[in-house]
């Protein structure tokens, strides 16, 4: 009898354990698990959290707006997205003010073909909670003329084309690992035109936050994960704005088996999200 109590024991922690798919898991920068709850206490002490993300990860959408919805209830926010260029601020604005609908910004601004699933709903919370939320991105075209003639052709800009982008000149260093891997692009022939193009927009998403923060609030600031990882990208233009400045970086990666993290993602932020690879893509 009591062998046959202990196998059905072991039978049902089994199935218990079989039935506990989890999708993700949190880590700490050394590869250590951690929980929810200490990510979203970090995020309250924060001047920013930038959350990279996977554009076409189900999961990480869902946690970004569970992330905001939380820590609303604790502190004042202004939110941003890589997602939204600069130059269409204004109609973000009326649509946040009730001016415009849906519609009429799906018309007069460049929206993303996920918005609709993965940014609609932040998006909407800000109108709701009437935080303010930016459009940090580069406008894609001046992305576009760096990598088609380097960062010198941004001089040529209106004054108020230049508005839509972080002060020029902007500071580049090739010896950054993100931006120095990118050279091997392209079959080795990307050269520096791509880190350059990818700096531009890194450069502008910090400038937007800085400008845009307010006191006693939390910038989240939402984009894909490589312009943030390593403490690399947008981290590293923001602390040439301000040394003193709290950022919390948040990375996400894909992995077969969620409950180590790989050795390949250690210090990749502050939190790293892993995500099972076989999760629903929005896209």
């Amino acid at each position: 009898m009591k062998n046959i109590i202990t196998s059905l024991l072991l039978f049902a922690t089994i199935l218990s354990a079989a039935q506990d798919k989890k999708a993700y898991q949190i880590f700490d920068k050394n590869g250590k698990k951690t929980s929810y709850e200490k990510l979203l206490k970090a995020g309250e002490k924060a001047d920013v959290v930038l959350f990279g993300e996977y554009h076409d990860n189900s999961v990480v959408h869902w946690l970004q707006l569970e992330f905001t919805k939380d820590l609303a209830q604790k502190k004042d926010l202004v939110l941003g997205a890589e997602m939204l260029e600069a130059d269409n601020q204004k109609q973000l604005d009326q649509y946040l003010n009730g001016e415009i609908n849906q519609k009429q910004l799906d018309s007069s601004a460049r929206l993303w073909k996920n918005y609709k699933t993965d940014y609609k709903p932040l998006v909407d919370f800000a109108k709701e909670k009437k935080f303010s939320f930016i459009a940090t991105n580069v406008p894609r075209r001046y992305a576009s003329l760096v990598f088609k003639k380097d960062l010198v052709a941004l001089d040529s800009l209106s004054a108020q084309e230049k508005s839509w982008i972080a002060p020029l000149p902007i500071e580049f260093d090739i010896n950054l690992p993100g931006y120095k891997s990118m050279m091997g692009m392209q079959g080795g022939h990307a050269g520096e035109k791509m880190p350059k193009a990818q700096a531009i927009k890194d450069a502008t998403m910090a400038y937007f936050i800085n400008k845009n923060r307010k006191e006693n609030s939390v910038f989240i600031h939402y984009n894909g994960t490589y312009h943030s990882d390593n403490f690399e990208g947008i981290n590293w233009y923001l602390r040439k704005l301000d040394a003193g400045i709290k950022i919390v970086t948040i990375a996400t990666v894909e992995q077969k088996d969620i409950s180590k993290l790989e050795a390949e993602h250690y210090n990749k932020a502050d939190f790293i999200l892993v995500i099972d690879e076989d999760v629903t893509k929005t896209y």
